[in-house]
């Protein structure tokens, strides 16, 4: 038979096995498995068949500030807070001793200086029978645990309430859609109405000053016709206030009319005349207008040497808007200027001044829109002279504008040179 070989320590092989050597003496016991026991990373309890404390271990003694000795033969309640022995005695120990064991229950423990330790608590029961046996409790630190679990919590907390935040925003955001969704119909509805309403409004401001034309002409005609007969003074005065009257009312007929073709779509068509001067329509235009209105003096100067390609009834016609509303709005003891000219280069510039009562900054905002008037009294037009000027300048390319300061008013018709490109 082969002889056993030595192995490490107190065995040896034989056979292929490893067995005691019996030759040896016993092992001496290891002390280390105490200090193991006390300094152990976690904290240690055993309970006796009581459930008192019969041995702690250093490092749970360390961390709630207190000496072993001072544990021993008390119950494990003693370190735990209230919430703790409310559970203890309800849940955790009822528990241990229906099934013998508890694995990780929360339970914060009462540090000497009264602070709390959270820590998470499992336990083994009955360690060698049921009557003599002991409980072996052990004992971990889980602050950073537990913050993290609140943290988890709180973050969980804030969700919910960013969720319902959420769900709250969209609720007022569906609801504020739905009020601007009807809104928006709303306008539209009555924007829709607005523009039938202005457009059955400016058919018949069309028809009826075509309408009266007809009459006109005729008050026209047999005013002309009554003149060579009439030789009282007093019946050349009323025929004369017919024939101003006429012409006033023909220049409102004329601006209604106009103001309706723009409206309607139809804009103010020009009738160029490349050839034929200009400066002889001004003067027809001025003196028409000092027959109208005897007791105020328009002087002129017209520097026009060439002929101006443009619609010279339409021009004739801005210049009789421009003149009227000096007229109406200037100072009757000042003398109304116009001034019209022919640059080298093609451009034709016309200016009406007039002294008088300054045009307010909000008014002069809105000089050119239909149906504004003016501040005196003695205006009894419709607010649309000035308007069709305007248009009647932006269809010859040109601009209309106004100045009113220092007691003085000015209106300034620029218009380029014309070139046929710019024909539309």
């Amino acid at each position: 038979m082969p002889e056993p070989q030595r192995a490490a320590g107190r065995y040896i092989r034989h056979k292929g096995f490893c067995v005691i050597d019996a030759s040896l003496p016993p092992a001496p016991a290891l002390d280390y498995l105490d200090d193991l026991f006390e300094r152990a990373p976690c904290g240690y309890v055993v309970l006796n068949s009581q459930g008192m404390m019969a041995r702690v271990n250093q490092t749970l003694a360390e961390w709630i500030g207190q000496e072993k000795e001072e544990l021993l033969g008390k119950r494990m309640t003693v370190l735990l807070t209230v919430a703790g022995n409310v559970f203890y005695e309800t849940n955790f120990e009822p528990t241990l001793r229906l099934q013998g064991f508890c694995e990780e229950i929360a339970f914060d423990l009462k540090t000497k200086s009264g602070k709390r330790l959270p820590v998470t608590v499992s336990a083994r029961g009955r360690l060698g029978g049921d009557e003599t046996g002991v409980t072996l409790v052990t004992v971990f630190r889980s602050v950073k645990r537990r913050q993290l679990e609140r943290d988890l919590l709180q973050a969980r907390q804030a969700a919910e309430n960013a969720k319902e935040a959420l769900a709250n925003t969209n609720a007022s955001l569906r609801t504020n859609i739905r009020r601007a969704v009807g809104k928006k119909r709303e306008a539209q509805r009555v924007l829709l109405a607005e523009q039938e309403t202005g457009e059955l409004r400016e058919q018949f401001v069309a028809v009826l000053g075509h309408d009266l034309r007809n009459p006109l002409s005729s008050i026209s005609a047999a005013g002309r016709v009554l003149a060579p007969e009439v030789t009282s003074e007093r019946g050349k005065r009323v025929l004369k206030l017919m024939a101003g009257s006429v012409s006033r009312m023909s220049g409102l007929i004329d601006n209604v009319l106009d103001f309706a073709r723009g409206r309607l779509g139809g804009g103010i068509h020009l009738m160029r005349d490349p050839t034929s001067p200009i400066a002889p329509v001004i003067e027809q235009v001025i003196e028409e207008l000092r027959s109208s209105a005897p007791g105020r003096d328009i002087l002129s100067t017209l520097l026009i040497p060439h002929p101006v390609n443009a619609d010279h009834a339409r021009l004739g016609q801005l210049v009789s808007n421009l003149l009227g509303n000096a007229i109406s709005h200037g100072d009757a003891k000042h003398p109304i200027f116009i001034d019209a000219r022919l640059a080298d280069d093609g451009t034709f510039t016309l200016s009406v001044t007039n002294k008088g009562k300054e045009i307010s900054p909000d008014r002069m905002e809105r000089l050119f829109e239909p149906f504004v008037r003016g501040d005196t009294r003695n205006d009894k037009g419709l607010g649309l002279g000035l308007h069709i000027a305007s248009q009647i300048a932006k269809a010859h390319g040109g601009t209309l504008s106004a100045t009113s300061q220092n007691g003085e008013t000015r209106f300034t018709f620029i218009m380029p040179p014309f070139s046929s490109d710019d024909d539309s």
